[in-house]
């Protein structure tokens, strides 16, 4: 099954890349490697706000990685110049997760990106982790989420 199928099979439609917020760009290419900046996590196209411990359950942060993960994939489509089928590995996700400095379940949270990843892109979405608890993100997103692929 192509990436698109399962895409389509999880009843997913990748959305429009937003424009950066800074001064930075979504993605930058060298070689075969697409680094893509942080997205955060966005509710119903507003920022997904909260902190994990104080007023942001487990599984809330899960959705929201999740989410974030689908904004990524579309962006590394972007990079791909429309064409997912150019991934050829998920290389590395980093998580920074909003969250109280007792809470320590930022590896959970940032299933919710891997776990996806993995459903569609498979062996290939097999990718090497890091997940962070920080104080704050910006606009008071839950999760922000980095992603590296090497791409054909």
């Amino acid at each position: 099954m192509s990436f698109y199928e399962k895409l389509q099979a999880l009843n997913i439609e990748l959305p429009v890349v937003a424009a950066p917020a800074a001064a930075y760009v979504m993605y930058a290419q060298t070689g075969n490697t697409v680094f893509l900046s942080g997205h955060i996590a966005k509710k119903d196209g507003q920022v997904w706000v909260g902190q994990l411990g104080k007023n942001t359950s487990t599984e809330e942060g899960r959705q929201a990685a999740r989410a974030v993960a689908i904004d990524l994939i579309a962006t590394l489509q972007a990079a791909c110049g429309g064409d997912l089928n150019r991934v050829q590995r998920i290389v590395k996700v980093m998580s920074l997760v909003n969250s109280t400095p007792d809470f320590t379940e930022q590896h959970l949270v940032t299933n919710g990106a891997s776990e996806l990843i993995g459903e569609i892109f498979g062996e290939q979405g097999k990718h090497a982790r890091s997940a962070f608890g920080v104080a704050q993100i910006p606009l008071g997103a839950c999760v922000e989420i980095e992603l590296i692929a090497e791409i054909a």
